[in-house]
């Protein structure tokens, strides 16, 4: 299944659901408490991060995609840091705050990375139900996906109003389901149980045959637009009305932490929906998301370079022969890490130790290689009839494995000008007895701000004098 990175500018998606604020204490143990046998930390510092539905909101804002939400909280300390800490990131908040409830807040002691203990401070909350539907109601016209991100803890308590209301105006609802009655979510699009809150509904499944029926009968019976069950190490399992059973693997590298996995994948799905995506794509997108945040400590959110960085080692484009669409996807997730672009191009025909050296050093102007080679047409307008010796797909292949180079990519201009105009590096290197003024496209480079350097070559190296000899031979 082929990926590409979504237009998540372009995806706005309401949240609607049970916020809390997740709260880490880190500190050092050196000793057993006196008192009893336990360990003591010496808290050195306190951390908030948004959870629940405030971490699917937080998540789909990190993937680029405008975020409402809208939950209910108390009047507190609490409720105001989850606030300032979502609207940092650009979540709308629509907080129905009731005095005399506390937020809700998961406090964990951490020490070494480890968790040593979890305390909820918690109450199910006297939610006014009709004024968040009128809330909810009034912010559907701006978006194109509702989530409902459903913990059980009191926000959610008109289900079936908040679904009608977004399905009436077209607008594909997901939930991440909760509890012991699934028939609260009739009619969504779509719902993510994992598989322990799947089993809780429809009992053991012995093997994938038995999900897969069972599953079946769930969307039947509840009317569901398509199922997406979560199973940990086994990956994810996708069910949809009259097609196949779509099996993919769990793309964890390794596992560090699995707190908030669950709202990592319902934020993706929803963002890529909302962004056009078809719900297979989607959901391929959501389960690389998942495998990058399971590595993560604690409630984690995944951000836009990251998701994209994935796509790319799912394409094989990470490093090596690329199109010209992959290396500019390649390129934008560089300039994200911080990464300096270097640029050149020739046509490398039989590539030698001066060629080598050369890409050695352009390498060494900056942190990314790209290499433009000129295809097989250009190479005999520029060198003459009997050239190329060889055909551009073998002298991008030879390339691409030297360690110096990042990524290849041929043009069938004479010039590269118009790829630079498109990957605008921030340094173009040539080799040669050149001033800057003569070198292809420093006019581009410069017009922009970037640099241009001329580099040296190895004497008694060329393509040119090694063709002649085995001709004279």
């Amino acid at each position: 299944m082929k990926l590409s990175m979504p237009r998540f500018d372009q995806a706005p998606v309401l949240v609607v659901g049970d916020v809390m604020l997740d709260r880490y204490w880190h500190g050092g143990t050196s000793r057993i408490s006196p008192e009893a046998p336990v360990p003591v930390v010496k808290v050195e510092q306190i951390e908030d991060r948004p959870g629940g539905a405030a971490n699917v909101a937080l998540n789909i804002a990190a993937l680029g995609a405008p975020a409402l939400l809208v939950g209910v909280t108390g009047d507190d300390e609490a409720a105001a840091s989850l606030s300032d800490r979502l609207q940092a990131v650009g979540v709308k908040t629509h907080f129905q705050r009731i005095v005399g409830q506390p937020t809700i807040v998961k406090l964990r002691v951490m020490s070494r990375h480890q968790q040593l203990l979890r305390m909820d401070f918690e109450q199910p909350f006297n939610t006014d139900a009709a004024a968040l539907a009128v809330e909810v109601e009034a912010l559907l016209a701006g978006v194109k996906v509702l989530v409902l991100s459903d913990y059980g803890k009191g926000a959610l308590q008109n289900h079936q109003v908040l679904i009608q209301a977004a399905l009436a105006k077209g607008i594909a609802v997901l939930a991440d389901p909760k509890g012991k009655d699934f028939s609260i979510y009739r009619g969504v699009s779509l719902i993510t149980p994992n598989l322990n809150e799947f089993e809780t509904i429809v009992g053991h499944c012995v093997d994938e045959a038995e999900l897969v029926a069972k599953g079946a009968r769930m969307m039947r019976e509840l009317e569901l637009g398509a199922l997406l069950i979560t199973r940990g190490e086994h990956g994810m399992t996708l069910l949809r009305p009259d097609h196949p059973a779509l099996h993919l693997p769990a793309r964890a590298r390794e596992v560090f932490d699995v707190t908030g996995a669950g709202d990592t994948v319902i934020s993706t799905l929803a963002a890529s929906l909302a962004a056009g995506e078809e719900l297979p794509q989607a959901v391929a997108l959501a389960n690389l998301a998942a495998g990058i945040v399971v590595g993560k400590l604690g409630t984690a959110a995944i951000s836009a370079p990251e998701l994209r960085r994935a796509i790319q080692r799912e394409a094989g484009s990470e490093r090596g022969v690329l199109s010209p669409d992959q290396l500019l996807l390649a390129i934008e997730d560089a300039r994200a890490h911080g990464e300096k672009i270097v640029f050149t191009n020739g046509c490398f025909d039989i590539l030698h130790a001066g060629h080598v050296a050369y890409l050695e050093q352009a390498r060494a102007q900056g942190d990314r290689l790209v290499l433009a080679v000129n295809d097989d047409a250009s190479v005999t307008r520029l060198k003459g009839p009997g050239r190329p010796i060889n055909s551009v797909d073998r002298r991008m292949a030879v390339l691409a494995g030297l360690g110096a180079v990042d990524w290849v990519v041929s043009f069938s201009e004479d010039t590269p000008e118009n790829l630079l105009r498109e990957v605008k590096p921030d340094v173009l290197v040539k080799g040669g007895d050149y001033g800057i003024d003569q070198v292809v496209g420093a006019d581009i480079v410069s017009a922009y701000g970037g640099e241009v350097r001329v580099l040296g070559l190895v004497a008694n190296s060329s393509t040119t004098a090694i063709v002649e000899k085995i001709r004279n031979n």
